[in-house]
């Protein structure tokens, strides 16, 4: 079998390299594809790996002929290997195509229920996502069925990857036009249950998809069929243990539909009903304005400032669904990473001319820079001191003795018994100070709440 393997790779690296050349080729790749898959249903797990890292180079040149074995490479999905299962999954993103996607990915959500281990449930989801999101969704024909996918992929406990399920949501729903109905549903739903999900609180948990259906339920709010249901579970006190980002969301899109439902009761002649979604929000926003992230606080504090003088105007009844409803004119669209590059240069406009000259060699030699710092040479440069005297010396050391002596915070540094002894004739001599400060003095260079330590130490030593 070794030696099957060797001539088969032989073969492969050959037809690869000249494939350009040699257009007619295609019973020897089959040849070896059949060759390959009798390595990949060999029980020895070494000679099954190698078949499929041959059967990858084979994918990478001729898809349709590996593609015809598709039911061997997802039965390798049950292999006890891991190492296997996972060439297994990479062989599997290239055998895509508008057939057989939904199949593929039907079995492989049926390993996603029967996963052990994070890791491994965390690989086939990244996958899953992966295979149908290449190539701008190009294989997908409906994208109600990858929503589906997505919701349903929310139900994993302990996943690491809830933002990329949550940018996969808002990427689809901000594309497709047509899926955005079916999208806000979803996202409704979601954010009904959004108990389920607050649980998982973790950094990149399950819980980051609840910032995906707060956006778009708020962005897309006229497909909502029940606004004020959505309304009421996003101002719902469970809310306040999500991460402060996820919060930050919630309380910017609360406003959108706020200002749906606004528009829907002012539109029918229900002034109470709107009345009363006012109040509520005027009731709930407090929770949001506690928080303990200051972009929630900051958002939470501006609308509910707004929901109050809103309310002061429906006091008079006075129309405000027209002005609340402009605060959000208009539609976000995605835009191309390459898009700025297609945008035409205005007529008169030289890209490359100087907007500012730059200033001469000669100018620059002259003036020293100057910085908004002290500059760094002249701090670091010795400056020379005059010369003093021996006198001069002597009374400059005997002046520091004596603030030394007379400073409660500094540490005097034991004699050695040499000096000790020479010193003693005169030590009943010396003056001893009591100072009693309730503030203490200020030395150069201690910040002042070491000071007020300091002072507490010395005071609980007395005591």
């Amino acid at each position: 079998m070794s030696l099957l393997y060797e001539c088969v790779n032989t073969v492969i690296a050959v037809l690869i390299s000249l494939s350009s050349g040699m257009p007619n080729h295609s019973a020897s790749i089959q040849l070896c594809v059949q060759k390959l898959r009798i390595l990949i249903e060999d029980s020895d797990q070494n000679l099954k790996y190698l078949g499929l890292l041959a059967m990858s180079k084979i994918l990478k040149t001729h898809p349709k002929s590996v593609q015809s074995h598709k039911d061997l490479i997802l039965q390798c999905l049950d292999d006890k290997d891991e190492s296997i299962r996972l060439r297994a999954l990479d062989l599997l993103y290239g055998m895509v195509s508008k057939k057989n996607l939904m199949e593929i990915v039907k079995k492989l959500m049926i390993h996603v229920d029967k996963a052990e281990g994070t890791t491994y449930r965390d690989e086939l989801l990244t996958k899953i996502i992966d295979i149908c999101s290449q190539s701008n969704y190009q294989y997908i024909t409906n994208f109600e069925w990858y929503i589906s996918i997505l919701v349903e992929l929310t139900r994993l406990e302990g996943t690491r990857h809830g933002h990329l399920i949550a940018s996969q949501m808002l990427d689809v729903a901000i594309r497709v036009k047509a899926i955005r109905k079916f999208a806000v549903s979803q996202m409704a739903m979601l954010l009904d249950n959004a108990h389920l999900l607050a649980s998982n609180t973790q950094r990149n948990g399950i819980c980051e998809v609840l910032y995906a259906a707060a956006w778009i339920c708020g962005e897309f709010s006229e497909h909502l069929e029940e606004p004020q249901q959505t309304l009421e579970a996003m101002l719902r006190p469970k809310v306040t243990t999500l991460p402060g980002h996820i919060q930050a969301v919630y309380v910017q899109n609360m406003v959108k539909l706020y200002a749906s439902i606004l528009q829907q009761r002012e539109q029918a002649g229900e002034k109470e009903v709107a009345q009363e979604a006012t109040q509520m929000m005027i009731d709930r926003l407090p929770q949001f304005v506690q928080s303990a992230d200051l972009e929630v606080q900051e958002r939470a504090s501006c609308i509910l400032q707004l929901m109050k003088y809103i309310q002061k105007l429906q006091i008079k009844e006075v129309p405000v669904a027209e002005e609340v409803t402009a605060l959000f004119a208009g539609e976000l669209n995605p835009v191309a990473p390459k898009a700025q590059k297609k945008v035409p240069v205005p007529e008169g406009l030289d890209l490359d001319a100087w907007i500012n000259e730059p200033p001469s060699d000669s100018d620059s030699e002259d003036e020293k820079p100057r910085t908004i710092f002290h500059d760094e040479e002249q701090r670091h440069s010795k400056q020379r001191q005059p010369e003093m005297d021996e006198e001069e010396l002597a009374r400059r050391r005997e002046v520091r003795k004596q603030e030394q002596a007379n400073n409660p915070f500094y540490i005097k540094s034991s004699p050695s018994p040499q000096k000790r002894y020479q010193d003693s004739p005169g030590v009943e001599h010396i003056p001893v100070v009591q100072i009693d400060l309730s503030v203490p003095l200020k030395v150069p260079g201690l910040p002042a709440s070491d000071q007020y330590v300091k002072l507490e130490e010395e005071r609980r030593h007395q005591q």
